[in-house]
């Protein structure tokens, strides 16, 4: 029995996987950049956000160094990963809007350590997408399977949600320093 151990090439279809992979790794070390470099504190949301992100890449690696044979069903297989990672962040950045957190700056001072999280797990599922559909002009049946993929990530990103501690409560004066962990902004008089 020959068991294959060949990374897959852009010129075997696993280009995707490889962007998939690379997208995940820059959101992996974004993330650990925040708190380890910017010593920021990570909220249980932003700690969700960054397992899905974790998961993804874990999960892609082995796949991708368990051959070519697997390439197909890799992509779906981070689906509910990538769409958890994306519930959350979505409803991340939603409190943010909703003046119910202030969160710290993210990298470079580009919007909020949420947005960016957003943003990349947009781009995440957007390149996912775009892999599956390659997948299916290969001929590769990934539609079903990647449908149940995304209602799993939404019931991942429920239940990491609902599961939330509660957020302290709001404060009864101004904060000494800016944000470095999301917070429940001071509503001065």
């Amino acid at each position: 029995m020959h068991v294959e151990h060949q990374l897959p090439t852009p010129a075997s279809g696993g280009g995707r996987v490889w962007t998939v992979f690379l997208l995940a790794c820059i959101a992996v070390a974004g993330s650990l950049y925040l708190s380890l470099g910017m010593k920021l504190k990570a909220c249980p949301l932003c700690f969700y956000q960054r397992s899905f992100a974790m998961g993804t890449a874990a999960v892609l690696l082995i796949g991708m160094l368990a051959g070519r044979s697997h390439r197909g069903v890799l992509l779906p297989l981070v689906v509910p990963m990538v769409i958890g990672g994306l519930g959350v962040a979505i409803f991340h950045v939603c409190l943010e809007f909703g003046g119910k957190l202030e969160c710290p700056s993210g990298v470079w001072g580009l919007g909020s350590a949420p947005m960016q999280s957003l943003a990349i797990y947009i781009v995440l599922t957007l390149a996912v997408a775009e892999g599956i559909q390659q997948s299916r002009r290969l001929g590769e049946r990934v539609g079903l399977i990647s449908l149940l993929g995304v209602v799993l990530g939404v019931l991942l990103a429920w239940g990491s949600i609902a599961s939330v501690p509660p957020m302290p409560p709001t404060p009864t004066k101004a904060y000494d320093s800016p944000p470095d962990i999301c917070r429940p902004p001071y509503r001065g008089e």
